[in-house]
């Protein structure tokens, strides 16, 4: 049997059992709606996984924040910076994210934290890479730890797993064999805190205070380290992390995330919690990846 008869009929048996897929298993793509008709355990279509697209256009150089005016780059720095980044020097090297939060993006990310869809942390995690591999340039020749900002223990019993620790693990998967990155899920939230909706910069800050702590100084000490998570919002969650972190001997901490709100796109945002959950990570300040989908 021919080699192009054999690719033929692995054809066919695809396609049949796609059809029967859709008979039987009729189901819609959770963000657009259309009818799915892949068999695949992330119940996204193609369509909308293509169009996440990563971040463009002028960015800060040190937290990611969009660039409206070139007065954001002086003539003696070297690097662009926004008007926050330049009026206060963050507690973290250097911040990027994949993709912007709005539209599919934030809802492949609400499946996950909100659906329990689980195998979105693959399609996530890819995200991830990529967003490390912009910031590996500046990394040290010995291994960084990655610490994924954990949840409180309650909200961990509620949802059954943090999602930026899957998400990490995933994108750790992607970049195999890697010995540049150590995970060390060192940091532990002590308290839960109340919800940063509406809060001012200097509130959110407060609320914070406190509220994390390092398990394992020892695995940090003396060590660069990089803190993810799935949203950056106003950075104040990763400012408070990344602050413990130094506290506890981290020489230097970077950040990275799948999503960042970015100015021109938070009035547009949306809260979606899950029922008994209220989302503490979701603010309204300032504000062809995916095609390889995770089953």
């Amino acid at each position: 049997m021919s080699v192009s008869r054999v690719r033929s009929g692995h054809g066919w048996t695809a396609q049949i059992a796609e059809s029967l897929f859709a008979v039987l298993f009729p189901s819609d793509c959770r963000v657009c709606g259309t009818a799915l008709v892949k068999i695949s355990r992330l119940p996204v279509c193609q369509d909308c996984l293509d169009s996440m697209n990563p971040i463009a256009g002028g960015l800060c150089a040190i937290c990611g924040e969009r660039l409206f005016s070139s007065y954001a780059a002086a003539s003696a720095e070297a690097q662009a910076r926004c008007g926050l980044c330049r009026r206060i020097e963050p507690v973290f090297a250097r911040a990027a994210a994949y993709g912007s939060y709005e539209s599919g993006l934030r809802e492949l990310i609400h499946l996950l934290k909100y659906g329990g869809v689980r195998p979105a942390a693959n399609v996530l995690g890819r995200m991830l890479a990529e967003a490390i591999a912009m910031l590996e340039p500046e990394f040290p020749a010995e291994p960084v730890a990655l610490v994924p900002v954990p949840l409180h223990r309650t909200r961990l019993r509620q949802r059954g797993f943090n999602q930026a620790e899957l998400i990490a693990r995933a994108a750790m998967k992607v970049r195999r064999p890697d010995n540049r990155l150590l995970l060390c899920p060192v940091l532990e939230r002590k308290r839960e805190t109340t919800s940063q909706i509406g809060l001012t910069s200097h509130q959110r800050r407060e609320n914070l205070r406190g509220a994390f702590g390092v398990l394992g100084p020892e695995a940090v000490k003396g060590r660069e380290v990089l803190v993810v998570d799935d949203v950056y919002t106003t950075g104040a969650t990763v400012s408070e992390c990344a602050r413990v972190l130094r506290r506890a001997g981290a020489t230097k901490v970077w950040v990275a995330t799948v999503a960042r709100t970015l100015k021109i796109s938070a009035q547009h945002m949306e809260i979606r919690p899950a029922a008994g959950e209220a989302e503490a990570s979701i603010e309204t300040e300032d504000v062809p990846m995916a095609k390889a989908v995770g089953t």
